[in-house]
């Protein structure tokens, strides 16, 4: 397991900014860390059906970023903890995220074939198989807070979990996405303003992919003791950050290729959803962006070198082409 800063050293002073650090080389170690930890935790599920068990590791295991598990980590080591605390935190989020792209990626919702480069689930599978893969990765991400936290934090980081993954975040965004397909056509019984649907979208966007940010934030946070100052600082960049990549990921399906993002591009436009270049365009989009990764980059001084891998994320993030 790699070594990780210890939480016993001299507090550091803020500086104005962190000296960016190699993001696709500090990505490639949270994947050797996590990656492990999430291939023993598919590996436990012994008396699971071998075609469930196969679904839920193509799934979890999918070739990705890791950006979730990135973020845990990255919080509890700007606030002075260790990647092993914040271990739990990174599988569950990374849990969650993957049984929402599962189910995301169903006829009944995007109705997407190709996910990462590959098949999505139900199309490697069958779509029953899919829909339980999801609803399997959901009770597991609650088990590994719960058999990995100390009892003290556990409770917590399920609360805050629970929050992010339900009715009024993640699940709630994704409904109010679909209702939203086709929100740009003419309606004779509501007249909606271009300020009235940016706010609708902003809100769609914080909470289908915005609350599942914030609570890696929290739960690295959260396990490494934050003070209240940093907690401000962690959520003030995390909404930030959020945003700034539902934006940057909008750019990509309408400018990216299949090739190079590993899904269907343009798919947005053709369905009639509410995105960001389709609202106010792709230039006035990409400024936006590159403001909100400033104000995360900003957020993050409080932690001095310690947040450097969070603030150089912040405009990686917006920069990416996949």
């Amino acid at each position: 397991m790699l070594e990780r800063p210890s939480d016993s050293d001299a507090p550091v002073a803020a500086v104005p900014t962190p000296t960016p650090v190699d993001i696709t080389a500090a990505l490639a170690d949270v994947k050797r860390f996590i990656e492990p930890l999430l291939e023993d935790a598919v590996a436990q599920l012994h008396g699971a059906p071998e075609r469930l068990r196969n679904s839920i590791h193509y799934s979890l295991l999918a070739p990705g970023k890791r950006l979730r598990p990135a973020l845990a980590l990255w919080a509890a080591e700007a606030c002075g903890g260790r990647w092993e605390e914040a271990a739990a935190g990174a599988m569950a989020v990374e849990m969650i995220h993957a049984y929402s792209l599962v189910h995301d990626d169903l006829p009944a919702m995007d109705d997407d074939d190709l996910r990462r480069g590959r098949p999505t689930c139900h199309k490697a599978f069958d779509e029953a198989t899919a829909i339980l893969c999801g609803d399997a990765l959901q009770p597991l991400a609650f088990e590994t807070l719960v058999r990995l936290l100390p009892p003290e934090v556990a409770g917590e980081a399920c609360g805050i979990l629970a929050r992010a993954a339900g009715a009024e975040a993640l699940v709630g965004g994704q409904a109010e996405d679909l209702a939203a397909e086709g929100a740009r056509e003419p309606n004779d019984a509501v007249d909606v303003s271009p300020e009235q649907l940016l706010q609708r979208l902003e809100q769609i966007h914080r909470c289908k992919t915005g609350a599942l940010f914030l609570a890696c934030l929290r739960l690295g946070g959260l396990t490494a003791g934050a003070t209240p100052e940093q907690m401000q600082a962690l959520e003030t960049y995390g909404a930030a950050f959020g945003l700034a990549f539902q934006i940057a990921d909008d750019l990509l399906d309408a400018e990216g290729t299949e090739a190079t993002v590993g899904k269907r591009v343009g798919k947005d436009a053709d369905r009639g959803k509410l995105t960001f270049p389709s609202l106010v365009g792709a230039e006035a989009s990409r400024a936006r962006a590159h403001t909100l990764a400033a104000e995360a980059e900003k957020a993050c001084r409080i932690f001095g070198p310690r947040g450097a891998s969070l603030a150089t994320l912040a405009h990686w993030i917006v920069n990416r082409n996949h």
